[in-house]
Formats: structure tokens, C-alpha cells, sequence
């Protein structure tokens, strides 16, 4: 029997239920596109943040990532294949319905229907094999095998009410179904251009301050922070490097800035024998995928400035990156460093490989999804230019981008994504980046350039069934290790979050990037906690 308990009391701040005495409004502005509010439809980081307003988790994740009680009031091991958690008695959905544990296992068999999905959520819920309603405060799930990081993957998964389990994603977002136990209620939703909100007065946690959050979807830099400037909105995310020192100078708002959990990196075609973007310098196709050499990928990294990456354009709000996570998160190796800039070693890792003269590559990435996402692509592209592969840049709006890139016939070459370990540690961008594509499995929910190493599956699957944490750890270091070796993608950098609040609210940056509209506080009336569930107002 597993050795293993995580038991976790109920926060007495969880429940406070004072209400500001002034139903006040906030509008904050999000750089990145937005592809739904259908919360188990495309997990994209921009998207959870949307949905964090109107739903809550069984388990809820801190600002530094660790469980904490949402839902769930506890969770443990019952025995080696069986997670049992108590709920929370007496929530109710928007429309007065009572939670319970079977809207639980609605959200989860949506998880496993949901047709379509750009990235889907099944890479969390795979490992359940079976739910079982106990009562009506308990649920239990069982496993094919041990599955220590249950209560972390379920902190991944928004519960919907079991009626809408197969409802057409158009139907939340029209406001029909997006109905949620959280702090915020749908009012309405405007596709590119925003989400309205509500204070949701019966909520089983903390009230949020504002009586009603805009959420506005301003891609233009420019735009967005003159929003910021003329009072248009209180707080931004996604401040572009260039005018962090100079918003920082501003008397009326405040800069804040953290270390993110997001790697931005090249994926590169490993699948198909000939790769569409890939041609000789006459423009004549090539025989062979050059990409399925491991000495081709390794020249590619080789041949990218990190340091001229990071400080040039990112303007030092970013660190060159060796793998998938930033150290200090759980599961990251020491030994994955970043490839030092040697355009040299490329080109004789490219002659070596049977490529003297180079060739000529597109390269694709989005437009309006990260910061300087189209000033990176032109740096990479210049980059390995000068090494002999004459590169072209194609850079496209997010929606239209991230369609193609998620087609079934992956349509792209190379490509410029970034990724954001959701989980905290290691095993998600493992799980979603490397991990070879399997729907049966959901491993590979997010490599599209359908890397596949044996290796790397065994001693990942190994780590996700060790219980000992010390022992899983290192496992998902070798795993990473293993995978960086065979240069299963090319990491760049971790970039930093930086967002700008006008003074007066506070705000604490998480990793993870998100900054709801509850996380986001009038300085005068609550603390600085930026998790709801355990805030604490001030009178």
C-alpha cells in the first residue's frame, strides 16, 4: 500500500464571506488572443485565465503554484490506485444548482469527449481509470497504477455543471453554459474583444472587491498601455520590455515582475520523411527531412544567440534557457544548460550531417501571442541565416497560426511556441512537448513535431508512478536530460511576466501568468495573498 497521504485542512480564510461595503468596478487588458471561454475546450494559459473567474478547481494553486483547498476541501491515498476527495458542502452554481459530485465526473468524461481541441486537457485525466461517487461529499478515482501527482493534475481541471457536459463550446460562449461555482458570473462576451463579469454575492469563498470586471483582449502593445495611462484600465499584463523602465517612472501605476514557468522554443518537423518547408537554396525540395538528424537539430541550437536574444530583444526580461523548466521549479535538472552561441560548431555539425551548403528553411510563430513574439522569429531567422540556413520568416495571427499548427497534419516545418508548465514542475511540459503522441495515453497533447524517443517515454512514465519524491525528481531529471541530449527541441529562453496596476491595487505576479480579475486588489480593503479562496478582507 502506497505510504502516502496528502491531507489538507480547510483554510479559515477560505470562507470569509465580507463583502466590500461599495460594489466597485475594475477593467483589466490581456496581450494574448483568446480562443474561448469553454474551460476544458483548448488549454491555453490565456484562456484559464478567463476561466478561473466563473469556474473553480476541486484543487486551487496558489501564487506559487502548490495545492490548495478549492472544491475539495482534502485529498488523500487511499490506497495504491485510489484517490478519494472530500468536497465542500453547500456551493451552488450561478443558476442556484447544488455542486456535487456528480458535476465532477461530468467535467471529466468533457474532458475525454471534447472534439476538436487545439490542446486538449486529457494529458491530466488519462491516468483515471475509473469515478466513483461514494456520497455526496465524496468522490473517489481510481488508477491502473500508482498516481502520486493526482492532486496536482486535477488542479488543472474546471468543473462545469453536469448538464452542459457535452454542450457545443459555442454554447459557453454565448453565456448558456458558462455557468460555474465561481467568484465572477457571466454577463456577456465578445469574441477578440472581451468578457464582462459580475460578482457572484453567493460565492462559498471570499467576495472579490469589484462588483463588475471588464476583461478587454488588446494585442497592440501601444494601445494596451495607453489604456493603462488615460484610466481606460486598472492593470495590464503582458508589459513589453521597451516601456517597463519607463512605466516603472509612472507616479500612478506600479510595475511588478516575476520569473515566469513558460519556455519559448522551436519545435522542428521529426516525423515525415520530406517536410514542406525545408528545400535546397534553389528552392528544389529536398529527399530527406534534415530535422530527423539529431546533428542538424543540435546546429540550430548551437547557431542561436541566447545572450543577443535576451538582451536585445527581450531587454533583459527573459533568461537563456538548456530545457523546459527555469531552475527552482520541481523536477529541473541542474546539468540541462543553455548551449553556448557557436555559429562556428553549427556548421560543422551541419557538414557533418551532409548539409555543407546549408539549405533554405520557412519558419512559422505567431504575431500577437508573446512578447516580441515577431521580433524573435526575424532573430532566429538572422541567426541561422549566418550559419547556412537561409531562413524565411511567416508570422501569423495566434488564431490562424495555432489552427494549422494543431491540424492533423501538423503543417508546419518549424515552428516558434512557447509553453508554460501549468502543473509547476517538471512532468507537464515532459507530458505535453516530448512525450510521444498517443491518444490513448494523452502524452503529446502539444508536440507538434511529433518527437518520439522510447528512452524518454519509459523513464517518464517510471517517474509518473514513483510516490517517493525525492526518487520522482530525479527521475524527471533524467527524463529532461535525456530528452535535451537528443535535442528533442530547441529551448531559447524563460521569460519574465510583467504586469503594470495603476497604485492603490495590489497585485502579486505569479509564474504561472494569470492575473484574474479577484487576484487583482484595492490595496485599502484586503491583503496581499493573491489567491481568493484564502484571502482575508480587512473589515
Amino acid at each position: 500500500m502506497i505510504k502516502l497521504t496528502w491531507l489538507v485542512g480547510v483554510f479559515a480564510g477560505a470562507v470569509a464571506s465580507a463583502a466590500p461595503a461599495v460594489a466597485q468596478e475594475i477593467t483589466l487588458a490581456y496581450g494574448s488572443a483568446v480562443t474561448s471561454i469553454d474551460p476544458l475546450f483548448h488549454n491555453l494559459s490565456s484562456n484559464i485565465n478567463f476561466s478561473l473567474n466563473l469556474f473553480d478547481r476541486l484543487v486551487e494553486q496558489d501564487e506559487h503554484q502548490r495545492p490548495v483547498p478549492g472544491l475539495a476541501i482534502s485529498w488523500k491515498a487511499v490506497d495504491d490506485t485510489t484517490w478519494e476527495f472530500k468536497l465542500r458542502a453547500g456551493v451552488r452554481f450561478h443558476d442556484g444548482s447544488a455542486f456535487g459530485p456528480e458535476d465532477v465526473a461530468a467535467s471529466l468524461k468533457r474532458v475525454a469527449w471534447m472534439p476538436n481541441s487545439p490542446s486538449p486537457f486529457t494529458i491530466y485525466t488519462r491516468a483515471i481509470k475509473e469515478t466513483i461517487i461514494v456520497d455526496p461529499t465524496t468522490i473517489r478515482f481510481k488508477t491502473a497504477a500508482p498516481y502520486p501527482l493526482m492532486p496536482v493534475d486535477i488542479s488543472s481541471i474546471h468543473i462545469i455543471e453536469r448538464q452542459y457536459e457535452q454542450a457545443p463550446t459555442v454554447d459557453f460562449n454565448s453565456g448558456r453554459a458558462a455557468i460555474g461555482t465561481g467568484p465572477y458570473k457571466f454577463v456577456s462576451y465578445t469574441a477578440g474583444d472581451r468578457l464582462v463579469l459580475a460578482r457572484n454575492d453567493d460565492y462559498w469563498g471570499a467576495k472579490p472587491a469589484w462588483g463588475k470586471a471588464t476583461l478587454r483582449i488588446i494585442p497592440n502593445n501601444p494601445s494596451r498601455i495607453a489604456a493603462l495611462l488615460a484610466g481606460d484600465v486598472q492593470g495590464i499584463d503582458n508589459v513589453p520590455p521597451s516601456d517597463m523602465v519607463r512605466l516603472a517612472k509612472e507616479a500612478d501605476v506600479s510595475v511588478v515582475r516575476t520569473l515566469s514557468n513558460t519556455v519559448m522554443f522551436i519545435h522542428l518537423d521529426q516525423f515525415r520523411d520530406q517536410t514542406p518547408d525545408v528545400t535546397d537554396k534553389s528552392g528544389a525540395p529536398l529527399p530527406h527531412n534534415p530535422f530527423k538528424d539529431r546533428r542538424v537539430r543540435q546546429a540550430i541550437s548551437k547557431a542561436i544567440n541566447r545572450e543577443a536574444l535576451v538582451e536585445r530583444v527581450m531587454e533583459g526580461a527573459a533568461h537563456p534557457a538548456g530545457g523546459l523548466l527555469a531552475d527552482g521549479f520541481f523536477g529541473v535538472s541542474p546539468n540541462t544548460k543553455p548551449d553556448p552561441y557557436d555559429p562556428d560548431a553549427a556548421r560543422k555539425l551541419l557538414g557533418e550531417a551532409g548539409y555543407p551548403n546549408g539549405f533554405a528553411l520557412t519558419i512559422h510563430g505567431p504575431n500577437d501571442r508573446y512578447i516580441n513574439d515577431a521580433q524573435i522569429l526575424q532573430a532566429v531567422a538572422s541567426m541561422l541565416t549566418r550559419v547556412g540556413i537561409e531562413t524565411k520568416v511567416v508570422a501569423l495571427p495566434w488564431a490562424v497560426f495555432i489552427a494549422q499548427a494543431s491540424a492533423p497534419n501538423y503543417a508546419y516545418s518549424a515552428l516558434l511556441i512557447g509553453n508554460g508548465a501549468t502543473t509547476g514542475e517538471m512532468s507537464f511540459p515532459l507530458r505535453a512537448q516530448v512525450a510521444t503522441v498517443s491518444a490513448a495515453t494523452g502524452m503529446g497533447a502539444s508536440n507538434r513535431s511529433r518527437y518520439s524517443n522510447p528512452e524518454v517515454d519509459r523513464l517518464l512514465a517510471k517517474a509518473m508512478g514513483t510516490v517517493d519524491d525525492a526518487q520522482r525528481e530525479r527521475l524527471l531529471q533524467q527524463t529532461s536530460e535525456t530528452a535535451m541530449a537528443d535535442q528533442a527541441l530547441v529551448p531559447m529562453f524563460y521569460g519574465d511576466h510583467v504586469y503594470t496596476v495603476h497604485k492603490g491595487l495590489t497585485y502579486t505576479a505569479r509564474p504561472d501568468g494569470y492575473m484574474a480579475a479577484f487576484m487583482v486588489r484595492d490595496a485599502k480593503r484586503w491583503t496581499t495573498c493573491t489567491d481568493l479562496r484564502s484571502a482575508t478582507p480587512r473589515g
